[in-house]
């Protein structure tokens, strides 16, 4: 075995995966390199080889050893440092999850929660490592992040703030009452007791799903859609069934065909600047999608993720300021406008549902970060949020249009796609049928992370899903130009 500067050593490979066996690929690699470390053939402070050289080795793709080494080093065997490889940095854990009683690896299989798609874990894994421009990233620039607006609330916190205790069951009610008044703007009435505080969105339908709807029960919902990138319902025993869309908006209609009449079935949308498509649905079909849903007793859940997030003019209002009778839960959070990182989102129902969601969130997690929920109230209720708005929405007009003149240059024989209104995506269709998952991996290549539209889908699709709101706006036409090259190499 070599050494490195240290004097640590490099571990010698002598196994590939079977191709023939059922066990995932990834699984075997986590198996293979366990017993390794557990028999001491590979010691503590042993140095892996790097990610796409254990790619070549094993034979596989990167994002395949990515969701292993990812795994292994949530055990705390193996650690990854900037300038310093992967080590060995345990054997406890591998002792269990090796062939060892304890099977750790039967466990982790037999969990209620499903693991991400292998494509998924690589995004979130790659979306950290230097030198990746991010070309799908639902999330906005660091560069938009309004600095001095953030440093004045969080003085503002240090002096106001009497402590930091447990905040009540519902959230704050400071927030809620804000909440409120700003939902109003869109046409939703609501009271403060009719808003639950959440750990963002995502934990609003993570709620829904374990304490509301039946095992079995049907989501109906957008294909593609975000939701179907997400395990949040089928890990609950849930069945998603998509529908497909136009330029207006889900196909209701679709729904008929596909229900059965006696199911718990309820209607997920993202009618405004929809993800992944950035499609709005037009306000005469939410008028008849309100109604359908109304006839034939189908709750929906609205998420309005992107609502704020308009570019050339106001989109219609949301479903929910259409329900009087507390048929749609609303979905907002603070993540996409603003700052993920705060963690904050609220929901919109009937005080029976708020207080039954309300409850079972007490029971996970006793309630939203108190810090980020007294600071959103700040940022709320002051004169400085409505102003950053409108200048994010020139900053991301400007990153949109510069997108769109780098697909018109150098996409135009190749793909297709529609201008987006608002939100952060260009639904990017390519012409020609294209290994994706090979697309997927030869763009990671050229230093390119991309959101590939399989993962959004319920049918393969040949669709990327390219973020503005990210990537630095002097890496855009370069990069859209390297992706033109990658695509036009598989064609051949």
């Amino acid at each position: 075995m070599a050494g490195d500067l240290k004097g640590n050593r490099v571990v010698v490979l002598d196994w590939v995966p079977d191709k023939n066996s059922k066990a995932p690929m990834y699984r075997q690699i986590i198996d293979y390199i366990s017993t390794k470390i557990s028999s001491g053939d590979w010691t503590i402070g042993s140095i892996l080889p790097s990610q796409r050289t254990l790619a070549e080795k094993f034979g596989v793709n990167r994002s395949t050893v990515v969701a292993a080494l990812g795994e292994l080093e949530s055990f705390g065997i193996i650690k990854g440092e900037i300038g310093k490889g992967t080590q060995v940095i345990s054997n406890t854990w591998s002792l269990l999850i090796s062939s060892a009683t304890p099977d750790w690896g039967n466990y982790l299989q037999s969990g209620i929660f499903k693991e991400n798609m292998p494509t998924i874990q690589a995004i979130n894994k790659m979306e950290f490592e230097e030198g990746i421009v991010r070309l799908g990233t639902g999330e906005l620039s660091p560069k938009l992040y309004p600095s001095q607006m953030m440093e004045e609330i969080f003085i503002k916190l240090s002096q106001s703030i009497a402590s930091l205790n447990y905040l009540e069951p519902l959230g704050l009610l400071e927030l809620r009452e804000i909440l409120c008044e700003r939902l109003k703007r869109k046409g939703i009435q609501c009271k403060p007791s009719n808003i639950l505080i959440t750990s963002g969105s995502l934990q609003a339908l993570q709620l829904i799903s374990v304490c509301m709807l039946k095992q079995g029960s049907s989501i109906y919902t957008e294909a593609p859609s975000y939701i179907k990138s997400l395990q949040v319902f089928q890990s609950a025993g849930m069945k998603l069934n998509g529908v497909n869309m136009d330029l207006e908006g889900i196909q209701y209609w679709n729904i008929v065909s596909k229900r059965k009449s006696e199911e718990d079935a309820l209607l997920y949308t993202i009618p405004t600047f929809h993800n992944p498509t950035s499609i709005v649905m037009s306000e005469t079909r939410r008028k008849e999608l309100f109604k359908f849903c109304t006839d034939n007793r189908l709750p929906i859940i609205e998420d309005d993720a992107y609502g704020d997030i308009w570019i050339d003019e106001e989109p219609p209002k949301p479903l929910k300021s259409m329900d009087e009778n507390g048929m749609i839960i609303y979905l907002g959070t603070i993540s996409k406008a603003l700052a993920p990182g705060l963690r904050i989102g609220w929901l919109v129902g009937s005080e029976s549902v708020v207080d039954r969601l309300g409850d079972v969130k007490m029971q996970t997690d006793y309630g939203a970060s108190s810090v980020s929920q007294w600071a959103l109230k700040e940022i709320l209720s002051s004169s400085y949020y409505d102003q950053y708005l409108e200048e994010m929405r020139i900053a991301l007009k400007y990153r949109r249009d510069l997108m769109i003149a780098a697909l018109e240059k150098y996409f135009k024989d190749l793909a297709v796609w529609e201008v987006p209104k608002g939100g952060f995506y260009i639904w990017l269709n390519l012409k020609e049928d294209v290994a994706m998952e090979k697309l997927f991996h030869s763009a990671l290549k050229e230093g390119i992370l991309l959101n590939p539209g399989s993962i959004y889908d319920f049918k393969k699709n040949n669709a990327l899903r390219l973020s503005y709101s990210y990537i630095d706006e002097t890496d855009i036409m370069e990069s859209i130009e390297k992706l033109s090259y990658v695509v036009r190499s598989l064609k051949r």
